[in-house]
């Protein structure tokens, strides 16, 4: 086997979390961990058994950890496998993710955690994390088998896009789950509120004659499960928070010292219920898009820090999923390839200071699952992204890698191009 050269980057703007460290450095890898880091400096006398790559002033920071991560694998590989997702990451900058559990068959038992985990050790181009379901069948009925699939290498547990309706459940789950240390990542809604809703409650859903739900079924459910949680002690995970209300609520939760953290999607993060336009089956997502004061809210909790970390919110659909009214189609859209760009425009824009926005999608999310990652440190993983952060593109999902070409993003013109991506010291990406 030949002999892995050293990799050293040099020229770079180095965005560390962190250290909180922005500026001019460079970073030596090798063998799937960073052997050292200059700040300030680049790396010169070099031998000549290390690569050297000029970055030409790009922005190198950690490779992005996605939290929120739908296959169609096991059981609907025609929307996504798990080497189509990891390859669709690595051309976003993305290192690792987390699948999530709603398969065919649901991960509910440790043998399909491991079926899992084992396929991921053939795909090289991400990391791949498995949660597991909450409830057996993601039913929300029985528990599923948690201290085992934490054993098998789940991370944390969820239902995905179905609430557990029923809190004696969720009480059961959350405490269960903190007994190994483990979150539960759950949607907060009220199911009766928000039950066959399509979109947001309002003026534009009325005129749409769309089917809607009011953003304060989000609220609700919110107050529910941080009252278990402070009842549990359990670690709870809000799934997507939208709202300016939920938010109101999240602060009040947080302020009281207990164990939560909140993810927004980029999607509500960049578009408001007004991008459905004439019924744009592609900015058909679930939570649906609010309304652009939640949109501007949202921003606001991210640059304080009440929202904790951002995830790309990655759903496959097939064509004929999408191809059909507004209220039939199935919600989602890919988001792994256009994450970080999209997310760059809050920087652009001066609304999150650049390493802020960085955390939220590195350092944040490797905290919160117990990861080394996220970090540019000596001994860290070799997980990096190199960006041009001014460079302009035009989303065309036709041209996206990922299996599902269903971007809301598709035709939106974006700043910040991923150049490179290294996942364990291999360099698994390089743009065209």
């Amino acid at each position: 086997m030949a002999r892995t050269r050293p990799i050293a980057f040099n020229n770079a703007r180095l965005v560390d979390p962190e250290s909180g460290y922005d500026g001019h450095g460079a970073v030596v890898v090798f063998e799937g961990v960073i052997a050292d880091v200059s700040k300030g400096k680049d790396f010169n006398d070099l031998s000549d058994d290390v690569r050297v790559i000029d970055c030409n002033g790009g922005m190198l920071a950690p490779g992005l950890i996605d939290l929120r991560v739908k296959t169609g694998e096991p059981g609907a590989e025609t929307k996504e496998t798990l080497r189509s997702a990891a390859q669709a990451a690595a051309a976003g900058g993305v290192t690792s993710i987390v699948v999530q559990p709603d398969t065919r068959p649901a991960v509910d038992d440790p043998s399909v955690v491991d079926f899992i985990l084992r396929r991921a050790l053939d795909v090289e181009a991400a990391h791949i994390l498995c949660a597991g379901a909450a409830t057996k069948g993601l039913s929300g009925e029985q528990m599923a088998e948690i201290g085992l699939m934490k054993e098998a290498g789940c991370v944390y547990v969820t239902d995905v896009d179905r609430p557990i309706v029923d809190s004696k459940v969720l009480r059961r789950v959350m405490a269960y789950a903190s007994a190994f240390g483990m979150a539960i990542a759950h949607r907060p809604t009220d199911p009766w509120l928000s039950r066959g809703a399509a979109a947001t409650e309002g003026e534009f859903a009325a005129r749409m004659g769309l089917p809607s739900a009011p953003a304060a079924a989000e609220r609700i459910g919110l107050e529910r499960d941080l009252a278990l949680a402070e009842l549990t002690g359990g670690k709870l995970l809000v799934d997507q928070i939208t709202s300016a209300g939920a938010l109101e609520t999240l602060a009040r939760g947080k302020a009281k010292g207990l164990n939560v953290a909140a993810t927004a999607s980029i999607n509500h993060l960049s578009f408001n219920e007004l991008d459905i336009g004439d019924y744009r089956t592609f900015a058909k997502i679930d939570p649906p898009l609010r309304a652009e004061d939640d949109r501007q809210a949202l921003i606001e909790a991210l640059a304080s820090g009440l929202v904790d970390i951002v995830v790309s919110a990655h759903a496959p659909a097939p064509p004929e999923d999408k191809r059909l009214p507004f209220d039939e189609a199935a919600p989602g859209g890919v988001g792994l390839e256009t994450l970080l760009s999209a997310l760059l425009a809050l920087h652009h824009d001066g609304r999150v200071p650049l390493i802020d926005l960085i955390r939220t999608v590195t350092l944040a999310p490797a905290q919160f699952l117990g990861l080394t990652a996220g970090r540019i440190a000596s001994g860290a993983p070799a997980d990096l992204v190199l960006c041009d952060l001014n460079a302009p593109i035009l989303v065309d999902a036709d041209k996206l890698v990922s299996k599902s070409k269903n971007s809301p993003f598709d035709g939106r013109r974006l700043q910040g191009q991923v150049l490179m991506t290294v996942t364990g010291g291999k360099i698994v990406h390089r743009a065209e």
